[in-house]
């Protein structure tokens, strides 16, 4: 019985989020200008900045010496390049940094990178208060062979202390530093647990890891020994213990992130191109629908998808045409984009109650804009091989990419929305 009240409520809620809501398309010519022309670019940013404002993305605060590998980290964990995060920092303070994943814009993950903590005439507290109130999880990187850390212990020691709750990730890194020879190669399986560490690792890499355990005793801190290189270095696998920093960092805080930056299953370059930036245009749409903006939420929605879809085509480098919007949309149908389909989200959240019954109109929209991107690569990868494509294929498509779409962003839609009724 439970579940049928919650299917019922679910419906119920869409159904009166979807009568409401004011159609901003009455047509599929009407909805390609507005795509082809998402000119309302004042608009555009306001409706991001106050989906932003209302509901920020999760901030990864490295903290670490300079050169102690927190690029690394970042390039490894969103697939950037090291020219991508290198040119990709953008200063937020005198002496602190964001990385904004996938750009500034639609970012739906940021890290925060602060001046590195050996830097002659670096007071670091300067920076901790401004630092503390941006930040979601604190990672402290650290070489796995360094010993000189009374500046992060004092830096990690002070953020423990003025948050004691706070999830602490040490990442202990350069592993291949601790090597007794170039040669050698990581041991598989990974031998590095909480508690112990496998006789397969050198003994004095083992005993460096364990000392600098106890140096960070009394912090409640996870320790992952990590080794994220560049192909160039001869050291595979290249991102050696990021399954267990996956595991920490969605144990900490559970996002769903890796699932949405997971690019292992597209063999396409321009498709594995064009996946962050549709997913950070669906999360937007979904909160558009979701939460109050000062413009139409539906109208916003059709504006961000406007834009997804010109990114994309700038990654396929081929042109946007009317023709292109309208044989993916009618073999879709108007009644999908404009809501009207709702009853097929019923399918990924039949069990999770009124709290995410509320939150459906936003878990459509975002599903929808995810798949909507998705089929456009779809039809460009076509088109660029000189195949037709029927409205069937463009159909099929859309409907297993809305039903992945959906389940990478639930969780990510039902944090938002938690958050939202909490404000």
């Amino acid at each position: 019985m439970p579940k049928l009240t919650h299917l019922f409520s679910g419906w119920k809620f869409w159904r009166e989020w979807s009568l409401q809501a004011k159609n901003p398309f009455a047509s599929l010519q009407d909805y390609a200008s507005k795509i082809l022309n998402p000119a309302v670019d004042a608009e555009a940013e306001l409706a991001i900045n106050t989906i932003h404002a209302s509901v920020p993305p999760p901030v990864f605060w490295l903290l670490g010496k300079t050169q102690s590998g927190k690029s690394a980290i970042i390039r490894t964990l969103t697939h950037s390049t090291a020219v991508e995060v290198g040119n990709g920092f953008k200063p937020c303070t005198k002496t602190a940094m964001f990385f904004d994943y996938p750009d500034a814009e639609t970012a739906f993950l940021r890290f925060l990178d602060t001046r590195g903590l050996s830097e002659a005439g670096y007071d670091a507290g300067d920076d901790m208060a401004w630092n503390e109130q941006q930040a979601h999880l604190l990672i402290v990187v650290v070489k796995a062979m360094d010993h000189q850390l009374d500046a992060l212990l004092a830096a990690a020691r002070q953020i423990r202390k003025s948050h004691p709750n706070w999830p602490l990730i040490v990442a202990q890194t350069t592993l291949h530093e601790g090597y007794p020879t170039r040669t050698m190669e990581h041991a598989v399986p990974y031998p590095f647990a909480e508690r112990q560490i496998s006789r397969s690792v050198p003994p004095d890499l083992i005993c460096s890891l364990l000392k600098q355990r106890d140096a960070f005793a009394g912090l409640n801190a996870r320790f992952v020994p990590i080794d994220f290189t560049l192909a160039e270095d001869g050291y595979e696998p290249a991102d050696y213990g990021i399954d267990e920093l996956w595991t920490a960092i969605e144990t900490a805080l559970p996002f769903g992130l890796r699932e949405m930056l997971d690019v292992s299953r597209i063999n396409d370059v321009y498709s594995k191109a064009a996946h962050a930036h549709i997913v950070s245009y669906a999360m937007l749409a979904g909160c558009a629908a979701a939460i109050p903006l000062p413009v139409a939420s539906l109208s916003t929605v059709v504006i961000l998808q406007g834009k997804m879809f010109h990114s994309i085509a700038s990654v396929y480098g081929l042109p946007l045409t009317r023709q292109s919007i309208s044989e993916i949309v009618s073999a879709i149908g108007l009644g999908v984009l404009s809501g009207m389909g709702g009853r097929e989200l019923l399918k990924l959240v039949p069990y999770y109650g009124q709290t995410v019954a509320a939150g459906m109109a936003g878990l459509y929209t975002a599903a929808v804009s995810y798949a909507l991107g998705k089929t456009l690569c779809f039809y460009f990868a076509q088109t660029k091989q000189g195949k037709a494509l029927s409205p069937k294929a463009l159909n099929a498509m859309f409907k297993q990419e809305f039903m992945r779409g959906g389940e990478l962003l639930r969780d990510a839609v039902k944090r938002q929305q938690a958050q939202t009724q909490e404000s």
